[in-house]
């Protein structure tokens, strides 16, 4: 049986055909064209699900930007960056359209439940995931299964206020944790303090090539990562923290002086067990998270 793994995302939508085991057997992507809004979303959405509607098509798994209720497959808030999105049931168009079953949730939450299952959170039936990128996501596994919290928005690492009366932040706080951690937040702090408009790629190369101004910037946005970090393992007490997003393509290189940053910011009880690791599955995380969601609910996963 084949199940179509889908990735929403503001600039692009990923999309796949997968085995029941985890396999891509085929991927491709589009752009999202957000302006043009959900309806037009929706449409392409389903030109892709018509090419791969085969006979053996057992369902559909998708993986969305925005607040979703992933018990129903609903988009219940976020920055509005779809026009329509928000107030979508998109589990009910598809499958009323294509007879199957389908599932939406969050992408973050999708990242985590794909590292659970086939990455770097494998075999572990607690643990914590952030995802570095535009801003800082988190998702939260407990007794092998996604937490979503009273009203499905729980998670929300990123709107952590780790500066008092700090930078502004489009949810209306000021000092959250992803204006001072976040990929776009290490880019901003170089165009601020050079005047140079690098992205995460060029400026991880500058340092390593001895530039000791972006070296500086470098440890002061690890230094930040960790203060929100901390914060995160103190209330959680977790034995595994995965992370992910473009960044962690750094790997021990940064990874390394997370772990030297953290040490000091934590206690002996928070640190016994404690283990980071960076995401295994890169940008094919919230399919595979989708589709073991998938398989959940129709109980072909235990």
């Amino acid at each position: 049986m084949k199940v179509v793994g889908i990735d929403i995302g503001g600039t692009a939508v990923k999309y796949a055909l997968l085995s029941e085991e985890g396999t891509l057997l085929s991927t491709g992507e589009f752009p999202t064209c957000a302006e043009k809004g959900v309806e037009n979303l929706f449409n392409n959405i389903c030109k892709v699900i018509d090419k791969y509607n085969c006979s053996d098509l057992l369902g559909i798994a998708v993986s969305g930007t925005g607040q979703i209720d992933g018990s129903i497959g609903k988009v219940i808030g976020g920055n509005p960056i779809i026009p329509g999105w928000i107030g979508t049931n998109l589990v009910e168009l598809l499958e009323t359209k294509y007879g199957v079953r389908a599932v939406l949730e969050n992408d973050v939450n999708c990242a985590a439940l794909g590292e659970k299952w086939l990455g770097a959170g494998k075999d572990e039936e607690n643990f914590v995931c952030l995802t570095i990128g535009t801003g800082i996501g988190g998702g939260i596994i407990l007794n092998n299964d996604i937490f979503r919290g009273d009203t499905c928005v729980a998670g929300e690492f990123g709107h952590i206020q780790i500066v008092k009366n700090g930078v502004q932040c489009m949810c209306g706080k000021k000092g959250c944790y992803e204006r001072y951690a976040s990929a776009t937040a290490l880019v901003k702090m170089v165009k601020d303090a050079t005047g140079k408009e690098l992205n995460g790629k060029e400026i991880f190369e500058l340092e390593k090539a001895g530039d000791t101004k972006i070296k500086e910037i470098v440890d002061t946005w690890i230094d930040y990562f960790t203060d929100g970090l901390s914060t995160i393992i103190y209330i959680f007490n977790p034995s595994l923290v995965v992370i992910g997003g473009g960044v962690t393509k750094q790997g021990d290189y940064l990874l390394d002086r997370i772990n030297k940053s953290l040490d000091g910011k934590l206690g002996e009880n928070y640190k016994k067990n404690l283990k980071i690791r960076f995401a295994q599955l890169g940008n094919n995380a919230g399919m595979l998270g989708a589709e073991y969601l998938l398989l959940k609910k129709m109980g072909r996963l235990a």
